[in-house]
């Protein structure tokens, strides 16, 4: 997986895994459809810590991906989702931070999965070894095995040249509302958060 999306960002991805990037943070527009995020986080098999204690990674295709993601589908939760890899250095130095934002918003609040973007052969071991040891084995966890690379990176946004880490959040409606391309920053990614989740509760106030 790794040396298919290497060759496909080329000197993009590079240059993002060694300094971080910059990205984008403006949110990119997704409308319609009718499918529950709960529906699209089941077809997804979505993972849990397997029960010897060992962190279970699931492997997803481009049609589980699309399923997982359910852009411009009803949900009950905002989705946050952020793509990583174990030899990404700022998607390393950026998971304590990950960890750390989703101890502060349960699940009955936010959706919050990561995809790894490793490869294949890495979903026994050196993936669910690092996501142990950054105690983030609560966090549901794939590793996407696509088999166009390409399509599966456009499928998320096709301003996206597949650089890492990269962070996107889709509020309830399954709008894109927030993305960053790059180590994120907690404050910002916490404000995004935020306010997406205020915007439930403002509309909720309306109706009454």
């Amino acid at each position: 997986m790794r040396r298919i999306l290497l060759a496909v960002v080329s000197l993009g991805a590079a240059l993002a895994c060694v300094a971080g990037g910059t990205g984008a943070r403006e949110g990119n527009a997704a409308a319609g459809g009718a499918s529950a995020q709960a529906q699209g986080l089941s077809k997804a098999a979505a993972a849990k810590p397997a029960p010897d204690g060992a962190v279970k990674v699931t492997e997803i295709k481009e049609e589980e991906l699309k399923t997982l993601l359910g852009a411009g589908g009803a949900r009950e939760r905002p989705l946050l989702v952020n793509f990583w890899a174990t030899w990404c250095e700022p998607c390393r130095e950026e998971f304590p931070d990950l960890v750390k934002i989703k101890g502060q918003y349960p699940s009955d609040r936010l959706d919050f999965v990561i995809v790894s973007l490793d490869d294949a052969a890495d979903i026994g071991k050196a993936v669910p070894e690092f996501l142990a040891q950054t105690h983030a084995g609560s966090l549901p966890a794939y590793l996407l095995n696509a088999a166009d690379q390409e399509a599966a990176i456009d499928l998320v946004d096709p301003t996206w040249s597949g650089e890492l880490p990269a962070t996107f959040l889709y509020d309830r409606a399954g709008k894109m509302v927030f993305k960053h391309k790059g180590r994120v920053k907690p404050d910002e990614l916490r404000a995004a958060i935020e306010q997406t989740l205020s915007a439930k509760a403002q509309e909720a106030g309306a109706q009454k």
